[in-house]
């Protein structure tokens, strides 16, 4: 006797990367603001990321 096999996806649903950044970065937002820290500073915490971001892509662009 036949048997029919059900297959069941239960892998959870995968979150874009873009998306994902959008939630951390809005969340590390509200964060800094909830503990104080003003807009001027925020951009402090930004602008240090992209140094630390473009210093990374140049070494990186010098092993090639």
């Amino acid at each position: 006797m036949p048997q029919a096999l059900a297959t069941v996806n239960t892998a959870a649903p995968v979150i874009s990367r873009e998306r994902a950044l959008k939630i951390l970065s809005k969340s590390l937002y509200r964060d800094l603001r909830q503990n104080g820290y003003e807009p001027k500073q925020i951009v402090a915490v930004a602008s240090e990321l992209i140094s630390l971001v473009t210093s990374d892509i140049k070494e990186d662009a010098q092993l090639v």
